[in-house]
């Protein structure tokens, strides 16, 4: 065979292996997702982010039809869920939850990052904190204004559950004694709104600050007593006497949110695949039902209508933070 030949023959395999490659590449992308999708839940089993997501990606595994397994990354105020998620591999097959805390890790200098730096997927939940107190404790107080005339006249005496230090509910308890004046003993917890309720609902903490689905049951078993409401509108139903801290002159009003978000840069066509299937299980009638019976808000946001909403909530939360003496970076 001379050489002539032997060069044809080898450019025709390789345009013949090239277009092989291009199609298998083009049905790849067709075809995703082509295996099991990895959630990350940046805290621990129980916790509001936990409890309100796992229904929803039930439901996004049905879309899709592959399986969304969900993994539990607690710790770090969310910042180990948060870390993992941004180096994991930008291919669609790892996704993750942000939450009140995205808003301020960069801000207090725990990540050099935030939600600017993720790929956003739509935000299907929000949810506003609560103020709890233990049926156990011995301290006299069985409403928001018991507790806090107690607390004013008796400094880091009321032992107040969070989260841990950085992380949303314990930010939303550094504004709380900057609005009231009132000096609390912070006891912050390795993990999220699902700590906070067993410390409080065992008697190992006065009071607590949590979400509502992290304690709801606990507060319908009778083991724990609902405060108040830190958003801008009472619970409806059968908590509706529950007053919220704007009705009793405190300027507080904190919502946090559940967000589903990816590494940076992932390809568009997964990304929207993605974005789609979370926009239709946030909206079925059947977890709507079920995060409206967590007195929380099944609230989807398109990505870019997440960004801007929360850039408004951040300039707020800036200011507080910053007043407070937390504010590391602007």
């Amino acid at each position: 065979m001379n050489l002539k030949r032997l060069l044809i023959m080898s450019l025709s395999v390789c345009l013949l292996l090239g277009g092989t490659v291009k199609q298998n590449e083009t049905q790849a992308a067709e075809e995703y997702p082509a295996k099991t999708i990895t959630c990350i839940i940046p805290v621990e089993p129980g916790g509001d982010a936990d409890i309100c997501t796992r229904p929803l990606m039930e439901k996004v595994s049905k879309i899709l039809g592959k399986a969304v397994v969900v993994v539990n990354k607690a710790g770090g105020g969310q910042t180990i869920g948060y870390r993992e998620l941004y180096q994991a591999k930008a291919d669609g097959y790892t996704i993750g939850v942000g939450v009140g805390s995205l808003m301020t890790v960069k801000m207090q200098g725990f990540l050099p990052y935030d939600y600017h730096d993720f790929t956003i997927l739509g935000q299907y939940w929000s949810s506003y904190p609560i103020l709890v107190a233990s049926k156990k404790t011995q301290k006299p107080f069985k409403t928001i204004q018991d507790l806090f005339s107690f607390a004013k006249k008796h400094p880091d005496e009321v032992m107040l559950a969070t989260t841990a230090v950085g992380g949303f509910y314990w930010n939303t308890a550094m504004i709380i004694q900057d609005a009231t004046g009132i000096k609390f003993n912070v006891i912050p917890q390795e993990g999220s709104a699902g700590f906070v309720a067993t410390q409080v609902a065992g008697g190992h903490a006065d009071a607590g600050i949590s979400g509502p689905s992290a304690v709801r049951s606990q507060i319908d078993a009778g083991n724990i007593l609902l405060l108040a409401v830190l958003g801008p509108t009472r619970f409806p139903g059968k908590y509706d006497n529950i007053p919220t801290l704007r009705e009793l002159g405190y300027d507080v009003s904190q919502r946090t949110f559940g967000v589903m978000m990816g590494p940076p840069n992932m390809p568009k066509d997964r990304a929207e695949k993605l974005i789609k299937s979370i926009e239709i299980a946030c909206k079925d009638p059947e977890y709507q039902n079920f995060i409206y019976s967590r007195y929380d808000t099944p609230m989807y946001l398109a990505p870019q209508q997440f960004v801007s909403t929360v850039d408004d909530e951040r300039k707020v939360l800036q200011k507080a933070l910053d007043k407070a003496g937390l504010l590391k970076k602007r």
